[in-house]
């Protein structure tokens, strides 16, 4: 179904997706739901309509309505999902999922599909690829790398709409805490602690 799923939602954003949340992204996050289901049983066909549609509505991070996205778009994949003809008795799961993943819908995951998709998309904000996603969405909204007065936010708030690296405390290094499966939680503290060691490489190369 992926490819379908794939169409869909390149249909339905017409063009208009930005380099960290693209096909690639929902690609990543399908493939980290699977290594986490192999530790933890769920329904793998609510999983990958949930994981290609989680992204669905897209919308700025400018917009007030961003807290609203992961519901926006759960609410347009049950409408495609059912005119599909999807297992009616699946869609309740699968909207749950979509809706509860969002960090910032703020929305508790009760179902292990939820669970599970919550803690894909986070692993795709850690490690190598987390990095090249910070400073991609940091670049277009205009902020620097960082501090090259205070890199580490010793002497000053962390400020992470002005500089990039910031955002690795204010938020990245926070998700491992807030992994729901024990598989989850494994992959992000390995990827947290590459983090750390590329920003130990970085402040070593500026300072």
């Amino acid at each position: 179904m992926s490819a379908s799923y794939e169409a869909a939602v390149l249909g339905h954003w017409g063009g208009q997706s930005d380099g960290a949340h693209d096909l690639g992204h929902l690609r990543r996050v399908w493939t980290n739901c699977r290594r986490i289901a192999a530790d933890e049983p769920a329904d793998l066909e609510v999983l990958e309509a949930a994981a290609f549609f989680h992204d669905l509505v897209n919308l700025p991070r400018t917009s007030p309505d961003r807290a609203r996205a992961s519901v926006l778009s759960a609410e347009a994949a049950i409408r495609w999902l059912r005119a599909q003809d999807f297992a009616e008795g699946k869609l309740e799961a699968v909207y749950h999922a979509i809706a509860a993943h969002s960090f910032s819908a703020g929305i508790a995951p009760v179902t292990a599909e939820a669970r599970i998709l919550q803690d894909a998309d986070r692993l795709d904000a850690l490690g190598a690829i987390g990095i090249a996603r910070m400073f991609h969405v940091a670049g277009a909204m205009g902020a620097l790398l960082f501090d090259a007065d205070d890199p580490l936010a010793t002497g000053r708030a962390l400020d992470d709409r002005r500089f990039s690296l910031d955002h690795l405390q204010t938020k990245l290094l926070t998700l491992a805490a807030t992994m729901q499966t024990a598989a989850g939680r494994r992959m992000a503290v390995e990827r947290s602690q590459w983090m750390l060691g590329f920003r130990d490489r970085l402040l070593a190369e500026i300072q």
